[in-house]
């Protein structure tokens, strides 16, 4: 694409994006369809399933990335990933349910601390992974990359054993929270699609059909965002971190409002958390691709973004155990903060990479 004028890439980012985003949208529902009818639940299965099928772009952008040995835009893409799919809780907060008290005043849980804690806890090997020479690597391996997807599969069964045995009063539910049990939308959806006649093998269909074009909408976003950064003299991690990112979370905006406007606002926290303790699992794959230890290449900007996903996740996690009920500007104030903290965290980043360069 490289030989292409910017107006023709640019006409095919935004056609990829607008791709990723309806396909990631059905893909969501009938993921929902299938979790429901095939009785996955909460069950490890149904997690991964869920976490694979809601973060195809960013593995179809992470795979080609690897492939291709362009490795500062998979890091970037991952972490600032994390960073930008945190904000959509902003966006789902100010635009979900305007009338309600604000978003973690409704979803107030432990069980999404700690699915917050978890988030923070594989950010934390991220950065130590870092600093590990890139030469400790074996049969493809990186033990950082390793620590990551194992600390994440650790972390999916302690959640998954919150859900049911956290010896908290109400299991950890604050009081005049969301009036419906979590996920209860997804049944919902279901019921949704068997008023409409869709059979299961034709949800399947559909969960293929949108799944194929999920991936190659992510690999065409990554091959026309590095020509796009290309021609306008940005590089690639930076482009990665912030326009590509925003273009893979626009399916999470989509179904997160849904969810917030069906009063399932436990699955829309959740379902961003769980999302971005699943993206540093892509390292792994990353590294099996390459061939090469990823997590040491990683520059200042990805580091820099690593702690800009904790600090904003914390925010939040210090407003579901707080649940302040005051809106301001639309939203509660942990989103403001949180706004406001990615904003200036912006310009941190062009600094970091202005010096850098």
């Amino acid at each position: 694409m490289d030989a292409l004028p910017l107006w023709a890439t640019g006409l095919i980012f935004l056609a990829a994006a607008a791709a990723v985003w309806i396909a990631g949208i059905s893909l969501s529902n009938q993921t929902d369809v299938l979790s429901t009818r095939l009785h996955l639940g909460t069950a490890l299965g149904g997690v991964i399933l869920l976490a694979v099928a809601t973060n195809l772009p960013e593995i179809a952008i992470t795979a080609s990335a690897a492939l291709s040995g362009n490795i500062g835009v998979a890091v970037g893409n991952i972490l600032g990933g994390i960073a930008i799919q945190t904000v959509v809780l902003v966006v789902l907060d100010a635009f979900g349910n305007r009338r309600g008290k604000p978003l973690t005043y409704r979803a107030a849980s432990l069980v999404l601390v700690v699915e917050g804690l978890l988030v923070i806890a594989v950010l934390v090997v991220v950065v130590a992974g870092s600093q590990l020479p890139d030469n400790l690597i074996a049969f493809r391996l990186g033990p950082a990359a390793v620590l990551i997807a194992v600390l994440w599969v650790i972390g999916l069964l302690l959640v998954k054993r919150a859900h049911s045995a956290l010896p908290w009063h109400e299991s950890g539910e604050a009081p005049d929270n969301q009036p419906e049990p979590r996920g209860h939308s997804r049944h919902k959806t279901e019921k949704n699609a068997t008023d409409r006649g869709t059979s299961t093998a034709k949800s399947a269909t559909i969960f293929g059909a949108a799944a194929l074009v999920t991936l190659v909408g992510g690999v065409v976003l990554e091959r026309s965002g590095d020509a796009i950064a290309g021609d306008v003299g940005l590089s690639g991690v930076l482009f990665g971190a912030t326009v590509l990112a925003a273009a893979t979370s626009l399916p999470e905006v989509s179904t997160g409002l849904q969810s917030v406007r069906q009063g399932d606002d436990q699955l829309a926290v959740s379902d961003i958390f769980g999302g971005n303790a699943f993206l540093p699992v892509l390292f792994l794959l990353a590294t099996l691709l390459s061939g090469r230890a990823v997590l040491p290449q990683a520059q200042a900007t990805d580091i820099y973004l690593t702690g800009v996903g904790m600090l904003l996740t914390a925010v939040y996690i210090a407003g579901l155990l707080f649940r302040p009920a005051r809106r301001i500007a639309g939203m509660g104030i942990d989103s403001l903060a949180v706004l406001l903290l990615y904003a200036v965290s912006l310009f941190g980043l062009f600094a970091i990479a202005a010096s850098t360069s």
